[in-house]
């Protein structure tokens, strides 16, 4: 299947009732058809690993050809090149997620790019590198606590970030990582609490709202 034949399958599923359902989540839809996740990863499954055919779609600028090639790239055959120019494209929080969680998350430039991104003032390329983080949390069954805590100053020091994008990363990380064990829920509350002192609005909501998830009876059970 070449990149025409997909792009006119995509637009087949084009529903305007859901494009106007992904403006109400806050999605960047100027370029979008209007298609469900799931519908998309349908076709990513039929498709299959896909390298060449994932730079093909990325470069059509459609939302969903860009959300499928996340799905059907092969990480092993990603580069740091890349990845770099699919961050800089990055104009909806979903395509920022997706790419992150399908596929960025998955290749040995890893840490290098959270890094990397984080340090990056652009707010959809500092989101990008917390969301690595937060979507490691899942991933990366094999990674100690030192693993995550060697993110813990660079967390704390962008906490006062106050665009919606990035603080909303900020918070997803904490949880995330607060959730994998005892030892680093501790350890992710204690930064929390650290986070919470902070002279900033911002600072104080990532840091409230981590802290009332990971405190909870649910979480703690889970733990337990």
């Amino acid at each position: 299947m070449n990149v025409n034949e997909v792009i006119e399958k995509l637009k087949k599923k084009s529903n305007q009732k859901d494009k106007k359902g992904m403006v109400r989540f806050g999605i960047e839809t100027d370029k979008a058809l209007g298609i469900r996740v799931w519908e998309l990863r349908k076709m990513a499954k039929e498709i299959g690993k896909n390298h060449d055919l994932a730079l093909d779609l990325w470069d059509t600028d459609i939302h969903e050809a860009r959300m499928l090639a996340t799905m059907i790239d092969n990480p092993k055959e990603v580069t740091e090149k890349q990845m770099n120019n699919w961050v800089i494209d990055f104009n909806s929080w979903d395509i920022c997620d997706q790419a992150c969680s399908n596929l960025f998350d998955k290749t040995t430039h890893l840490h290098k790019k959270i890094l990397e991104w984080v340090e990056d003032d652009r707010e959809f390329v500092r989101r990008a590198g917390f969301v690595l983080i937060a979507t490691s949390a899942v991933h990366r069954k094999e990674w100690k606590d030192k693993d995550f805590e060697r993110y813990f100053t660079l967390i704390e020091k962008y906490s006062d970030d106050n665009r919606n994008f990035v603080k909303k990363a900020i918070n997803w990380v904490i949880r995330q990582m607060g959730k994998r064990n005892k030892t680093l829920n501790k350890k992710c509350i204690a930064l929390a609490k650290n986070i919470q002192k902070r002279d900033s609005k911002v600072a104080k909501w990532i840091a409230r709202d981590a802290i009332r998830e990971l405190e909870s009876e649910k979480v703690q059970m889970k733990l337990r």
